[in-house]
């Protein structure tokens, strides 16, 4: 296992960054928030330019507040995210969850594929778009943003799923000593540190994690430590800029999967075999400054993203990463036009090793390559609203990727080896839209619009030598709303993807040895909505409802079957009792039709419903106490997949729901 000296040099390397910069930075991306007496990690200043420019976008879009998942014991981006729309988020173990927008990265049984994920507006994936989301921490968020689908142009996105950003404070928005403390199950804790201060020439907000859990299955002991800052500067009155430094040292035991029956009967199993695990030391820095002329807007930034992978499965995958890019975006209003313009580039090197594993320790060694990945796009929007209500709205990306791979070393086939490999992307991805408002609280959209995925070194060098995989495209109709009235608040949108070449792990000939291609024609149907409904400030019901439809079309292979892993139905719904001084929130999540597990549609995991509860009381007029208590029921399922050709009870690709636990904590600020 790596040393604890690794960690000592990464924590220091990012405090000695984060000692030496300056700071700044718009606060109209990164402002906090304060509901009622609530303490959480934010500080008073509203979401209310967040909320707008998602509003203003004609398709389906989410923020999401702190204080909407403050009451929740933070394990996974499923805890902050279970009340967002069309986001389908299912725990594996520890903090490793499935994360689907729409059915992106649909086969895809480890990490995450068909999202861009960024923290504070700049992408943690590698340059490839591969990424691991456990370094994307809610406990450290203001706020989070969802864009889905091509809706997130803004963030340079084009895939299937669209973007997720977590926003943290500043400290402007979050100035002074927050402190949060949670104990619970499985010898679980968690702690966090923040502080923020300002004046009048700029600020500084720093916060440190550190976790610890047994996890609730054998094998899944987890422990984290994870710092995050920023220093902005406010260079004149109308430039600033701000500068980010993030460390993670994230430790995850792999319990793996099980069959189906013991599953479904003896879900705290693990897998010891190869002792197998994730561990991540990363370190990211990154600079936003923005220019404001007035009528028009600048934002520029350069980031830096350091990795250490050491990955002990099947072998020992050991890998050293380094990513670094620039960014740019421009705003200019003139009269009923709106124009934005915006560009990326991403450059990435990965010094790839792979050795046998002996009990999670590096032996003998089977594979080593350099490769060497190119993400870039440039895109464009322009806005025409002829009155108030109406708006047209009309844009595109272009995006372009190259991979590139050095295999030097292979001991499957003779050892020393100097073989190149090449791939090469280009697509363009139109999109249109209108949006139409019928009062500044209820306005109705519809966009069409193309997404492009290109492939990573995960799907290209399966075999060590690429294989022909081609980029994921897709044409996507949407109509939704989005509005309140009275005691109703809704956001609900209908879509339809007719994608080709989704990237799926399927067989495509007996003289084809790897295990992921382009599939010929499927197409992901769906609704995402939610609705809650508040008629006194005592009482309220939050719920959503996914429908999934995913099926391929006129497959040779597989017909018309449905496409695995994702259930057709999906609802959640919590019931909130009091008020900001004291209130209880019975929850349910209920899938009343398991998923197929399989492209034959052999086997189909059973129904469940799973029932939870949330209370939170303000005993100080600083300090809050918070129960979160899950499974209440006991309920032994399915929870999620990893997808294969045809599915028996013996297949070892079924991943057990969440165990009962219970768990409680304080926030405070001072």
């Amino acid at each position: 296992m790596k040393k604890q000296s690794i960690s000592r040099a990464a924590i220091a390397c990012a405090l000695l960054s984060y000692s030496s910069i300056t700071y700044a930075f718009e606060a109209e991306n990164y402002e906090g928030i304060d509901e009622g007496n609530t303490i959480i990690v934010t500080g008073n200043t509203p979401l209310n330019e967040a909320e707008m420019r998602a509003n203003k976008v004609a398709g389906g879009t989410d923020i999401v507040g702190h204080d909407d998942y403050a009451d929740k014991s933070l394990t996974s981006l499923r805890d902050a995210l279970s009340f967002s729309p069309g986001i389908y988020l299912q725990p594996r173990y520890g903090q490793e969850v499935r994360i689907s927008i729409r059915g992106s990265g649909l086969s895809r049984g480890f990490h995450m594929r068909g999202l861009t994920l960024l923290q504070d507006g700049v992408p943690i994936n590698l340059a490839d778009d591969n990424g691991d989301f456990q370094e994307l921490e809610p406990i450290f968020f203001d706020h989070l943003e969802v864009y889905r689908g091509a809706n997130a142009l803004r963030f340079g996105s084009g895939t299937l799923g669209g973007a997720i950003n977590g926003v943290t404070p500043t400290g402007q928005s979050a100035e002074g000593l927050y402190l949060r403390g949670d104990i619970g199950s499985f010898n679980s804790y968690r702690g966090l540190a923040s502080f923020g201060t300002s004046n009048e020439n700029g600020d500084i907000w720093a916060a440190i994690s550190k976790d610890s859990a047994d996890g609730d299955r054998d094998h899944a002991k987890r422990d984290s430590l994870r710092f995050h800052g920023n220093v902005g500067l406010n260079i004149s009155s109308n430039i600033k800029s701000r500068f980010y430094v993030s460390f993670n040292n994230i430790n995850q035991q792999l319990p793996g999967a099980l069959n189906y029956n013991d599953a479904l009967t003896s879900p705290k199993k693990g897998n010891f075999t190869g002792n197998q695990a994730r561990d991540i030391d990363s370190i990211r820095l990154q600079n936003r400054t923005s220019i404001d002329f007035g009528s028009t807007k600048l934002d520029v930034g350069l980031f830096l993203n350091s990795k250490s992978l050491f990955h002990p499965i099947y072998q020992v995958i050991d890998q050293e990463s380094f990513d670094r890019g620039a960014f740019f975006r421009l705003d200019h209003e003139n009269g009923p036009f709106e124009i934005t313009l915006g560009g990326e580039a991403r450059f990435g090197e990965v010094n790839s090793k792979r050795f046998i594993n002996i009990d999670g320790e590096r032996s003998t060694p089977t594979f080593q390559a350099d490769q060497k990945a190119k993400t870039a796009n440039i895109y464009g929007e322009i806005r025409y609203s002829p009155s108030e209500k109406l708006n047209f709205i009309t844009g595109g990306i272009f995006a372009t990727g190259t991979r590139q791979q050095q295999e030097n070393y292979n001991s499957f086939a003779g050892g020393e080896r100097n073989v190149f490999a090449k791939a090469d992307f280009n697509e363009f991805s139109p999109k249109f839209g209108i949006l139409y408002q019928i009062n500044p609280n209820i306005s109705f959209y519809a966009n069409y619009s193309k997404s492009a995925e290109f492939p990573g070194f995960i799907e290209l060098a399966q075999i060590s030598q690429f294989v022909p995989i081609k980029a994921q495209t897709a044409w996507t109709k949407e109509i939704g709303s989005r509005g309140s009235m009275g005691a109703f608040t809704w956001d609900i949108t209908a879509y339809q993807a007719d994608i080709k070449g989704e990237i799926l792990q399927f067989t495509i000939g007996t003289d084809i040895p790897a295990s992921t291609f382009n599939a010929g024609k499927t197409r992901h149907m769906g609704i995402e909505a939610a609705l809650t409904i508040e008629p006194t400030n005592w009482l309220r019901l939050r719920q959503i409802y996914q429908y999934n439809d995913f099926k391929f079309k006129n497959d040779a292979q597989y017909g018309d079957n449905r496409l695995p892993v994702i259930p057709r139905h999906v609802y959640r719904a919590e019931i909130r009792l009091g008020n900001e001084k004291a209130h209880i929130a019975p929850n349910i999540e209920w899938v009343p039709v398991g998923a197929f597990a399989d492209y034959n549609n052999a086997v189909k995991v059973p129904s469940y419903a799973i029932l939870g509860m949330t209370a939170g009381f303000n005993i100080l007029p600083n300090i809050d106490l918070f129960f979160d208590a899950r499974n209440l029921n006991k309920k032994k399922a399915i929870g999620d997949i990893s997808a294969v050709i045809t599915a028996t009870a013996a297949s070892i690709i079924y991943q057990p729901t969440e165990q009962r636990a219970i768990f409680g904590g304080f926030r405070a600020r001072f």
